[in-house]
């Protein structure tokens, strides 16, 4: 039987509270202020940061062209090396709003099972920032087109991704794993949902695809059991269950389709009784009609709405909010979780969707 005395407690609360002092000291080590980084020419970044620093940056802006030297660098500094084991590195935020990606340089990620991945104009590549657990948020250059296969697979803590306008491709499995981002702006220009693209975003509470956007395939959004609501566009074609056949039979989600006539619908799945399916006024039956083939939806699941007219949307700073409503038209004394439809004093309705 082992007797706690009151000095062996005391030297145990000492102890513990060194242990404390000395990790807050580890702490403060790290750099916690933005660091800019100018290049002048790509592949020099390794030139600007000294070794010593790299492990400790935890706030780094990017200004210039940066090819496959820099990104490999990158990674390592992000926590993930481009061998396929994991660094020190400590990055958290990172800005490369003012950098342009371009081709050349040394290999960023190798993998012995899928081969060596390097930069290509204006493309965010494959793997680029996969495994990179320390990346909390990234704003993405301004200038990039394409965001390539698993570019963020398993970035388990990223929480915050600002995507510019201009990109016309995110690739499959773009952000599969990321179970920590909050939201996602997926830019007009994108004409497809990938297989995977955003499988297991779990956080994700509120999804707006897009007009332009005509097909969505397989688990895409699959794995967000939590989601509250689902906007489809006008133009949407196809739509896979599979899709968010987790988010479809959860009984939180909300789904809005604006499309006049219902998209071709594959596969068959489960949903849940209490999501309500929102469509534009006198498409009920038509939809029903198309969606009962893929879930046993009950025709009181889905309910009609007027659509139109909220997509043309022109607010100067003067102008003010009026009115708030629902999508079924009932009128709200305060913003409400989901698609809220917001009238102005100069006439404009907006579409808000409020988390």
């Amino acid at each position: 039987m082992r007797i706690f005395t009151f000095k062996g407690l005391l030297l145990t609360t000492v102890f513990m509270l060194l242990g404390c002092l000395s990790i807050q000291a580890a702490d403060d080590g790290l750099i916690t202020e933005q660091i800019t980084v100018n290049l002048d020419e790509a592949g020099t970044l390794e030139e600007k940061i000294k070794p010593e620093v790299r492990s400790k940056i935890t706030n780094l802006k990017i200004v210039g062209e940066v090819n496959g030297t820099d990104w490999k660098l990158i990674r390592n500094i992000a926590g993930y090396g481009s061998t396929g084991y994991g660094s020190i590195g400590k990055l958290s935020v990172l800005d490369l709003s003012e950098a342009k990606i371009v081709e050349g340089g040394d290999s960023y990620y190798n993998d012995v099972y899928i081969g060596k991945f390097y930069t290509s104009n204006d493309c965010v590549g494959g793997y680029a920032f996969a495994y990179c657990n320390s990346l909390t948020s990234i704003d993405l250059p301004s200038t990039i087109t394409k965001i390539d296969y698993r570019a963020f697979l398993d970035c388990r803590n990223l929480k915050n991704v600002n995507i510019h306008a201009g990109i016309t491709s995110i690739g499959k499995g773009a952000f599969q794993n990321c179970d920590r981002l909050e939201k996602i702006n997926i830019p007009i220009g994108i004409t497809e949902i990938k297989e995977k693209t955003f499988y297991n975003c779990s956080a994700l509470e509120t999804i707006n695809i897009p007009e332009g956007v005509t097909r969505i395939e397989d688990y895409a959004f699959d794995g967000i059991q939590y989601l509250l609501s689902v906007t489809f566009p006008s133009t949407l074609q196809y739509l896979s269950v599979y899709a968010l056949c987790d988010s479809f039979n959860s009984s939180y989600l909300t789904a809005y389709f604006y499309g006049k006539k219902p998209p071709v619908v594959s596969h068959r799945w489960s949903i849940d009784y209490r999501t309500v399916i929102y469509v534009p006024k006198g498409t009920a039956e038509d939809y029903y009609m198309v969606l009962k083939g893929a879930f046993p939806v009950d025709r009181n699941q889905i309910v009609e709405f007027d659509a139109t007219g909220i997509d043309k949307v022109t607010i100067s700073t003067d102008t003010k909010e009026v009115s708030r409503y629902s999508v079924n038209g009932q009128r709200l004394s305060a913003p409400t979780k989901g698609l809220n439809i917001v009238k102005y004093s100069d006439g404009s309705v907006k579409k808000v969707a409020v988390q």
